[in-house]
């Protein structure tokens, strides 16, 4: 995975190769001009204490001051914007590879979001940070060759120091870096976990289980809090002794000075100069700062490498055939959620499904539609493998409906022909069969109406994603549990105008309610993932097993018809 971090950064400093080049030569001259003020310094003192004109080199002092400054200013706009630049390039890349993996992503919605937002930061600063710290090194070399020119002995006098300095930089890395990727991984899972209880919280109202749930949440916090202690105590360890040996060093050399000025070897002014090439040469203490950042965004490319190492299924070649949608499942089976599943499911078929909580009814929808490939067996839609077809001829012909569907879209037209490019007469004709257009028709500005001011309740919502997937006309639609928040009276409604609507249309739908199944041509009864049986309701009554499907108890976390859902939270 180091490689693979490696490789991203490379390519990361590749893709600014300009905006790099300008950040590495300022500070290559912001280096020179500050190895330069020591002497130039020197020159100036030793001017005015001899008593002869100094204007030159005060002057010369000013200019080298200047450019310093500017070259910081400089340096510090194009490293934001390099940072920005590089951020937001990684975070179109990391959102891009998190899409294309789809369901089919092993990394939770808070981990992918903390590797969106601090990470894809981190990392994209990286490589100013190393240009930084480079001319920092860069500049320590120079003030001690500087240093020797102007008397050897100080120069060994300094390097004797030099050991220490790196060693406590190495020792700094060493302890810091598995801290900063404790950190880094500790966080992700916090935020995986607490975006859980979010989506949750109504079934933790219900439940009565707010206290157990925060605990669950919250279980990482001392192991984070483990990372974050060991992170600020190995700075701090490396801040005070860095404080010791600076001065210690400064007082050692400047006493050798001493006696090279009082041997004649040495002006005035050249302890000034010696006391700045001191200064400068244990500037990689300064660096300490810098050298967390670099092990936390080195940590952050790891984060991300692992995320574009994720295998991403080729998507399909193959058209699709004539047909008005039969499905069958050959051997399929979902590790944990699906076995050996076979399957035959004739066109034009109403079939609901159902089973108890964890009986793999979600897995199975997913499975049908393409939208996660199973471990063994295919998935066949009129006699070609689904996941050979070509994804938009797939999501053309297939259509999905959720029971918190994600409205998306700048307003309510968009959301419903999300995906499918449908006019204003195909959206508005899928909200008349989804018994939702009166809802629409009332709104400030009927389809042109903003999400964002659109207040909508359970019922509406899911109506509205019920209009989405009936837009595109499909031969094929899913619907996973997509008419929970619906009365019986307007599920019913719906399923006529759908039946009215898209005649002859496969009908796979998630239910659990009586009624619907009591509806369909057949029912689909899972069981552990397994098929317990396959019949027509009125067949299945008679199993007691199968009455209790829908009796057993539940916490119902549905929002009524009527009562306005908070945006965001499907």
């Amino acid at each position: 995975m180091a490689e693979s971090a490696d490789r991203l950064l490379v390519a990361l400093a590749r893709r600014d190769r300009g905006r790099l080049a300008l950040v590495v030569c300022g500070a290559l001259l912001g280096s020179a001009a500050g190895l330069a003020l020591p002497g130039a310094l020197a020159a100036a003192v030793d001017a005015v204490v001899g008593g002869r004109r100094s204007w030159p080199e005060v002057t010369w002092l000013l200019v080298l001051g200047l450019t310093q400054i500017a070259t910081d200013v400089l340096s510090g706009v194009l490293v934001g914007r390099m940072t920005a630049t590089a951020t937001a390039w990684l975070r179109r890349r990391l959102a891009d590879r998190l899409l294309a993996l789809g369901t089919r992503s092993p990394f939770a919605e808070g981990d992918a979001v903390s590797r969106l937002t601090g990470d894809c930061a981190g990392a994209g600063g990286l490589v100013p940070v190393v240009v930084q710290v480079g001319s920092g090194l860069l500049t320590s070399v120079g003030a001690v060759v500087l240093l020797a020119l102007l008397d050897w002995r100080l120069a060994l006098f300094f390097l004797g120091s030099l050991p220490f300095a790196l060693l406590l930089a190495r020792v700094h890395l060493r302890h810091s870096a598995e801290d900063v990727l404790t950190y880094q991984r500790v966080s992700g899972e916090l935020g995986a976990r607490m975006l859980d209880a979010a989506a949750g919280l109504r079934t933790i109202a219900a439940a009565g289980i707010a206290d157990r749930e925060a605990e669950r949440v919250l279980r990482p916090l001392p192991r984070l809090n483990l990372a974050g202690r060991g992170i600020w105590r190995t700075q701090a360890r490396m801040v005070w002794r860095a404080a010791l040996l600076l001065p210690a060093v400064e007082i050692v050399v400047l006493a050798a000075a001493g006696f090279g000025v009082l041997a004649g070897r040495l002006s005035v002014g050249d302890m000034l100069a010696v006391l700045g090439y001191v200064a400068l040469g244990l500037g990689v203490l300064a660096q300490v700062p810098m050298l967390t950042t670099l092990s936390r965004a080195r940590s952050g490319a790891e984060r991300l490498a692992e995320v574009f190492e994720e295998p991403v299924p080729e998507p399909g070649k193959l058209g699709l055939r004539p047909g008005r949608g039969r499905v069958e499942l050959r051997h399929v089976t979902v590790r944990g959620a699906l076995a050996e599943l076979d399957l035959a499911v004739e066109a034009g078929t109403f079939l609901a499904v159902v089973g108890r909580s964890g009986s793999g009814k979600s897995a199975l929808t997913a499975v049908l539609g393409g939208l996660l490939v199973p471990d063994e067996g295919v998935v066949l839609l009129d006699g070609r493998p689904v996941p050979s077809l070509r994804p938009e001829e797939l999501r053309a012909v297939v259509g999905y409906a959720f029971e918190r569907p994600a409205l998306l879209g700048e307003t309510v037209a968009d959301a419903v022909g999300y995906g499918s490019w449908a006019g204003e007469g195909a959206v508005r004709a899928a909200c008349r069969t989804a018994q939702v257009d009166d809802v629409v028709v009332r709104l400030p500005r009927g389809y042109r109406t903003p999400l964002a001011e659109t207040p909508l309740s359970g019922g509406e919502r899911q109506r509205l994603g019920l209009a989405r997937a009936i837009v595109p006309n499909p031969r094929v639609l899913i619907l996973d549990d997509a008419t929970a928040s619906l009365d019986t009276v307007t599920e019913l409604a719906v399923e006529d105008a759908m039946a009215s609507a898209l005649p002859g249309r496969t009908r796979i739908v998630v239910t659990h309610r009586a009624s619907t199944a009591s509806r369909a041509d057949l029912v689909l009864w899972l069981e552990d993932g397994r098929i317990r049986a396959v019949a027509p309701h009125a067949a299945l009554w008679r199993e007691p097993g199968y009455r209790a499907v829908f009796t057993e108890e539940t916490v119902d976390e549905r929002v009524p018809d009527g009562v306005p859902e908070a945006r965001g939270a499907s």
